[in-house]
C-alpha cells in the first residue's frame, strides 16, 4: 500500500475558500479510481513563513494505480488550484510506503 502525501501551505487571505474547494476537490481525486480513501488533516505547526498548513493523505491501491495516476490524472488535478490558488498556496507531494499497520485494544 502507498501514501500519497500532498502537504499544503495556504495564505491566510484564501484559507476558506481553499477549504471549500479542497473538499470537493478530494472527491474528484478519489473518482479517477486510483485511491481507496482520502485523509484531510491540519498540520498542528505554526509556520514561520505564516498561512495555514495541510496534509491530504491518499491511500493508492497500489504502485501501478499511483503510477496511472501520475500519468493521466495528476498534471490536470494539480493545475486546477495552481490557476484558482497561484501565489497563496505552496504544495509539496511526498510518497510513503506502508510497512505494517498495527493497532491496540485496551480492555
Amino acid at each position: 500500500m502507498y501514501i500519497y502525501n500532498v502537504t499544503v501551505n495556504i495564505d491566510e487571505s484564501i484559507h476558506e475558500e481553499w477549504l471549500a474547494w479542497i473538499k470537493e476537490h478530494i472527491p474528484q481525486v478519489l473518482g479517477t479510481g486510483k485511491f481507496e480513501k482520502a485523509t484531510l488533516t491540519k498540520v498542528l505547526v505554526e509556520e514561520d513563513m505564516g498561512g495555514v498548513t495541510y496534509s491530504i493523505q491518499y491511500r493508492s491501491y497500489s504502485r501501478e494505480a499511483l503510477d496511472a495516476y501520475y500519468r493521466e490524472d495528476a498534471e490536470k488535478l494539480r493545475n486546477d488550484g495552481m490557476k484558482k490558488f497561484a501565489d497563496k498556496m505552496l504544495a509539496f507531494r511526498t510518497e510513503l510506503q506502508i510497512i505494517d499497520e498495527y493497532t491496540v485494544n485496551f480492555k
